[in-house]
């Protein structure tokens, strides 16, 4: 193992977790543990046909609550969604939220509790912090083994430019996460695959990052390990249960780490392509984080050694080149879009999407430097 410096962090978890197949049955005993009566369920459309959110439902009228249901939600939540929501939370005067899906759900339920306590725009929420009045209380229940959107107080909106916005206060933190592995065996592949990329993803930046610490080394590295074993299996088999729960269980830890450490040049460079040309998240991860490990690689070195290490591989003698060789070939596997070619970028898009790159928020925790020219070159050995 590398040393590591004992910076200093100030953690409180605000989450109670409760992981476990079957676990979803609890639903209605935790709301009224926590003395939840008129939540507001947010979910998508699809999870309404694959049955989970009425059974969600259902699992909260027999605990007494009285629900009210949002799911008018796309692939990623924007401005305009949270403010349906909260135009309907309004109406219902819930006094909770439940959020049952991905991070689309999970992130506009927290959107919609920032407007409806305290008002205004979900723009005014930029950045940490600017809720004054207290949020009501959440439940969050993931369906995929991705975001770990349940483990963050922190949502991701995009804004009319669709430019995604990170609004976060310790209000935003859902009170409990229920993680049920069996919410995960109907997903189809090619969820799984974009899914659990963007989830190795966390794990590999936040275990980098500038602003890391002892506590979120914890949560990245065993998330890492998790992932990294299973998501091979889950990619063979959907359905295997406990792949699923592996899964499920370290993109949470990812999440958890993210919630410390932030992320680094991959997401920066990612956003803009999805925002630009319409790719999943997951996908647009995956054209990029074996790049930015090779970047990183004269400063981060020894520490993507040690991710190797604690998933079992041998480093080698260029831990970089080791590691975004295994990304490359889990991609590959995954049969996720190799080359921005393949998802429409031309070299002459390239220079624009450097631009917007630099303005990603999270290409200051990055541990190399990261700009705009940076961008450039990235983009250029991804096309």
């Amino acid at each position: 193992m590398v040393s590591r410096r004992m910076g200093s962090f100030d953690f409180t978890p605000r989450t109670r977790v409760v992981y476990g197949p079957g676990c979803l049955s609890r639903l209605g005993a935790l709301a009224a543990e926590l003395g939840l009566r008129r939540p507001l369920l947010v979910s998508d459309s699809g999870l309404a046909r694959s049955g989970h959110a009425a059974r969600g439902r259902s699992l909260l009228e027999a605990a007494g609550l009285d629900v009210s249901v949002f799911e008018e939600l796309g692939h990623e939540p924007d401005a305009a969604t949270v403010e349906r929501g909260t135009t309907v939370a309004r109406a219902a005067e819930v006094d909770s939220l439940v959020a049952l899906g991905g991070g689309s759900p999970l992130d506009c339920a927290k959107g919609i509790n920032f407007l409806l306590t305290n008002g205004g725009r979900i723009a005014d929420y930029r950045g940490y912090g600017k809720a004054v009045t207290p949020l009501l209380p959440m439940i969050g229940i993931p369906t995929t083994a991705g975001t770990g959107s349940e483990a963050q107080s922190y949502a991701l909106i995009s804004d009319e430019d669709h430019d995604k916005m990170a609004c976060g206060a310790a209000g935003a933190a859902f009170r409990v996460a229920l993680l049920d592995p069996e919410l995960l065996v109907s997903q189809p592949r090619e969820v799984a695959a974009a899914a659990g990329y963007d989830a190795l993803s966390h794990a590999v930046e936040s275990y980098v990052t500038r602003k890391r610490t002892s506590q979120s080394d914890l949560f990245a590295r065993e998330a890492f390990r998790l992932l990294d074993a299973n998501y091979e299996r889950i990619l063979a088999d959907p359905g295997d249960l406990p792949a699923c729960g592996a899964m499920l269980l370290g993109a949470h830890w990812a999440g958890a780490a993210i919630e410390a450490s932030m992320l680094g040049a991959t997401h920066a460079c990612a956003n803009p392509l999805s925002t630009r040309f319409g790719i999943v998240h997951g996908q647009a991860i995956a054209l990029l984080l074996p790049h930015v490990v090779r970047f990183n690689g004269s400063v981060a070195g020894e520490r993507y050694a040690d991710l190797l290490r604690a998933a079992g591989h041998d480093p080698g003698p260029d831990p970089s080149s080791r590691l975004a060789g295994r990304l490359e070939a889990l991609a590959v596997q995954a049969g996720l879009p190799r080359g921005l070619r393949a998802a429409g970028a031309k070299p002459d898009d390239l220079p624009a999407l450097a631009q917007h790159a630099a303005r990603q928020w999270t290409g200051q925790f990055n541990p190399r430097p990261f700009g705009e020219s940076e961008a450039l070159g990235l983009y250029r050995e991804a096309l």
